[in-house]
């Protein structure tokens, strides 16, 4: 039994170092076997790999390109303002650089504001200053080209209310430019606005100029109204009038002055 137990452990002995001398012997061959045999299984690891390298890998390019969109979008929108704001400041530079051709910062102390509501029916506009900016209540409102606009009605702290001349609560003093045939401008609303009270026997025609004068101290003088546009006369009635067309187009302006010093 002893025997026959050592006689086992020998032969394992021997079929060890056969073996180990083979695995030695015919090293290349067996490395050619195995690795016949295990590539298969190699592949389809390193398949397995590459798929899920590029899985991942696409999955950080995705965000990664998610991130650089939302990054351009917003630069996008940074320039949009930025381009927005430039055209608001190539716009107020115009009307600024009109104003200076005409001259009316040497014949007024001028503040520039800007229309930031209209109500045609009710014949007024709101602009963008107010008492904190040097305004108050009655002060004369102009365009770049100095044609009269109306005056300053109501006024808060950053904005203030301006009644049109065409405002049927409205009226002033004005004469035909040239010559000394004086009227009162007459709001009629819907931005109409009329020439009355003018004497029968005196000359005006279509085309005249009406521009204002300093009688009742509500304008300076010499600021454009209008232009003569339809004169209405009759042999019986002691006064004539006429329509005025303003050339003040409020649906398309919106740069304008306020004259701070109306009386010089």
């Amino acid at each position: 039994m002893r025997f026959s137990r050592i006689k086992n452990k020998v032969l394992i002995i021997l079929i060890i170092i056969i073996l180990i001398f083979l695995l030695n012997f015919f090293q290349k061959e067996v490395k050619s076997f195995f690795y016949f045999i295990s590539s298969p299984i190699q592949k389809t690891l390193w398949t397995a790999g590459d798929n899920i390298s590029d899985f991942f890998g696409g999955i950080i390019e995705s965000k990664k390109i998610k991130e650089e969109n939302e990054e351009l979008e917003s630069r996008n929108q940074e320039l949009l303002v930025e381009i927005a704001s430039l055209r608001e400041l190539k716009k107020e530079n115009e009307t600024l650089r009109g104003a200076l051709n005409i001259g009316l910062n040497k014949d007024f102390k001028l503040a520039f504001t800007q229309i930031i509501s209209k109500d045609i029916s009710q014949d007024f506009i709101l602009i963008n200053k107010g008492s904190k900016d040097g305004l108050s209540k009655d002060l004369p409102v102009i365009t770049s080209q100095k044609l009269l606009v109306g005056r300053i009605n109501e006024v808060y702290d950053h904005f203030s209310k301006v009644i049109l001349i065409s405002n049927k609560e409205g009226s002033f003093d004005a004469k035909i430019s040239g010559n000394e045939v004086y009227g009162v401008v007459k709001g009629k609303g819907d931005l109409r606005v009329v020439l009355e009270l003018v004497p029968r026997e005196s000359e005006i025609k279509e085309g005249d100029l009406v521009v204002t004068t300093s009688l009742g101290g509500i304008f300076p003088s010499g600021i454009l109204v209008g232009q003569i546009k339809k004169i209405r006369k009759s042999d019986i009635e002691p006064f004539q009038d006429a329509e005025i067309g303003n050339s003040f187009n409020i649906k398309n302006s919106e740069g304008l002055f306020v004259i701070l010093n109306p009386n010089g």
